[in-house]
């Protein structure tokens, strides 16, 4: 794998109808300056007999706060271009407070950059400051060309920031700014004292942003701003204000009313439906271990809000750490000994499956931890199993064809198909937490399902299942032009699920060949879906199907299936290699009582049609009406 130049090619989709953003909001401010890229600092580390590797940065409350910035503002002015980069970061702290009024600590997040406190609460590590993303200028040697559309593959959590207004231009000055896209997480995160805002409206004003996910987190004002998509999890705000496309709230308190939908474009469920918080690393005491909260159901509010978040603390020594370089033979040597799995910051070659066989099994990766497959792997092998775990892993494919990425295998259920009883369950079921996938953007990537759920009540929180539409995607530093990539970078489906009761909060699945998502199990359940059709097809020829339907729906329902539902749904077109290219519908479901389809949109960015937006009912899309959404309510 090699790092690429600074990227050029952008998601110019969204751009097409940025001028909306600049009505909605008129702010101006200045751009981050940043400074040049250095070497790794020399940092703290992890008490003797923890070795987490060269790229975790254990941050304490003693140090002074000017030598934390300058080691953290190092690191991020390495990531912040590092788009598609090999270097991956674990900032984390100890708890304490960090910073003072008239000192505040004010830093920046980066690409494959996790920061996380290190306390069983999210109050036991206070940031008197802000923790930030700014919109990314990618042209004019980072001066113009400034957005937010490409922010992705970040981590924020388990702190409380308290935003102080000194020490930054007036633009910048009330408001902690989140401008980020898709695989980015923000988890057990408490902002006082001032604005959670998620979009940059001070680097060349008002920009879209294409993000994004928040759980388990209280926030007073939160100002969504440019953000086409979001779904909001088991939190507390005070005020939401914006939206642009499809905005989704599951279990918030003081989420707003979804009444007059699509104007605003709010979707808000009184309780989430099964939920289970992320794993994560904290310190009991003087020693290190995780938290593995439990799994609920029909849930409100902040998992943490009354105390210690329900679940089991497993010890670290409980855990395999891996590095980057260890072989797959030694690590499933210690999963096959009952060892969990924490994967320590970097880029693993996989060249045969991680094998997950225990229930119960944890594996955590730090700092965006990548498992990248060779010679055709799947990378993850995940047996139906009650209670495992799998959190914080970016999976890329290789450059031979892998059947999955990640496949959850129904390897439970005995003669008869019936279950022995130690697979996933409604009262705890295996859960993958903020896992992503990649299918091409650092080197070529070919797959053909990058992921698929055989199993029964598997729970989904959080992933983004992208087939690349920019990136550097061969080995000499050239840039794939899209004609290219249709025939070399390719992926059939982002997922498919086969297995029943299986529940999604925050699935983001884009750009694959086919149908982006296809679910064949019973009574499953979306919140918040959001797809985007391939930008590549260089023909129409090339985005019909067999059967002569023009293109594939980007999220299908089997005609078989009596019950499924889905709640927050978005489907955005660009055919940018041919506009005059037709989809038939956005989404594909089979019309019966027990299908029920809630706040549903198509649009296109710019190039490209879709005719309807389910089966046949919802306006057509078009050249004629770009960034305007076709919106159907409710389906049937």
């Amino acid at each position: 794998m090699t790092s690429p130049p600074t990227a050029t090619l952008t998601r110019a989709t969204r751009r097409a109808v940025a001028g909306a953003v600049t009505a909605l909001l008129a702010l101006t401010g200045m751009a981050a300056q940043l400074a040049p890229a250095a070497a790794a600092p020399a940092h703290p580390k992890p008490p003797a007999g923890i070795d987490l590797g060269s790229r975790v940065l254990v941050l304490d409350p003693s140090m002074p706060t000017a030598d934390i910035k300058a080691a953290v503002d190092r690191i991020s002015s390495a990531q912040t271009d590092a788009e598609m980069g090999t270097d991956r970061w674990s900032i984390l702290f100890k708890p304490g407070t960090y910073g003072t009024a008239t000192e505040p600590l004010q830093i920046k997040v980066g690409y494959n950059t996790e920061v996380a406190g290190l306390g069983a609460s999210p109050d036991d590590v206070h940031v008197v400051g802000k923790i930030e993303v700014y919109n990314r200028c990618l042209e004019d040697g980072g001066t113009s060309n400034c957005i937010a559309l490409n922010n992705f593959w970040r981590t924020l959590s388990n702190l409380t920031i308290d935003v102080n207004g000194t020490g930054q231009d007036g633009c910048r000055q009330s408001a902690n700014f989140w401008a980020v896209s898709q695989a980015v997480s923000m988890r057990r995160v408490a902002v006082k004292g001032g604005t959670l805002s998620l979009m940059d409206y001070c680097t060349a004003g008002p920009q879209y942003a294409s993000g994004g996910f928040i759980a388990d987190t209280s926030a007073e004002t939160v100002v969504n701003g440019s953000q086409q998509q979001w779904l909001t999890r088991n939190s507390t705000v005070g005020s939401w204000s914006n939206g642009v496309w499809n905005q989704v709230f599951a279990g918030v308190e003081g989420a707003p009313d979804d009444s007059t939908f699509p104007h605003p474009p709010y979707t808000t469920l009184e309780t989430t439906p099964v939920s289970r918080e992320k794993p994560f690393l904290f310190m009991d005491g003087n020693r290190w271990a995780v938290r593995v909260p439990s799994a609920q159901t029909n849930t409100r509010g902040r998992s943490w809000a009354n105390g210690m978040t329900a679940g089991k603390t497993l010890p670290l020594s409980a855990f395999h750490i891996a590095k980057p370089g260890e072989s797959v033979k030694d690590i499933n040597k210690a999963l096959a000994k009952g060892q969990h799995l924490l994967l320590t910051p970097g880029v693993y070659d996989v060249d045969r499956s991680i094998e997950v066989k225990r229930p119960g099994t944890v594996v955590l990766g730090m700092g965006q931890a990548t498992l990248t497959a060779v010679r055709g792997a799947t990378p993850l092998e995940v047996a139906d199993g009650a209670g495992t775990i799998i959190a914080g892993v970016t999976i890329d494919a290789g450059t031979k064809l892998s059947r999955n990425l990640l496949h959850v295998d129904d390897h439970d259920k005995g003669k008869g198909g019936h279950h022995s009883g130690r697979g996933s369950s409604a009262k705890d079921p295996l859960t993958l937490s903020d896992v992503y996938f990649r299918v091409g953007g650092p080197h070529i990537g070919k797959v053909k399902v990058a992921m698929q759920i055989d199993a029964d009540h598997v729970l989904i929180d959080h992933t983004w299942v992208w087939r690349a539409d920019h990136g550097v995607e061969d080995f000499t530093g050239g840039v794939l032009g899209d004609d290219e990539r249709w025939a070399v970078n390719t992926g059939t489906n982002g997922l498919v699920v086969n297995g029943d009761d299986v529940t999604a909060t925050g699935l983001f699945v884009e750009h694959f060949q086919q149908h982006n998502t296809i679910w064949n199990g019973e009574r499953g359940r979306t919140v918040l879906y959001q797809n985007e059709l391939p930008y590549d097809p260089p023909t129409q020829a090339d985005w019909t199907q067999p059967d002569g339907t023009l293109g594939y729906a980007g999220y299908v329902v089997s005609p078989k299936v009596r019950t499924h539902e889905l709640w927050g749904g978005g489907s955005y077109v660009y055919n940018r290699n041919d506009p005059s290219i037709v989809t038939e519908h956005g989404f594909q479901v089979p019309t019966r009582p027990g299908v029920r389809l809630h706040h549903l949109l198509t649009v296109n960015l710019g190039a490209g049609t879709t005719r309807h937006v389910v089966n046949d009912v919802g306006s057509q899309v078009d050249n004629s009406n770009t960034g305007t959404p076709a919106y159907v309510s409710e389906y049937p």
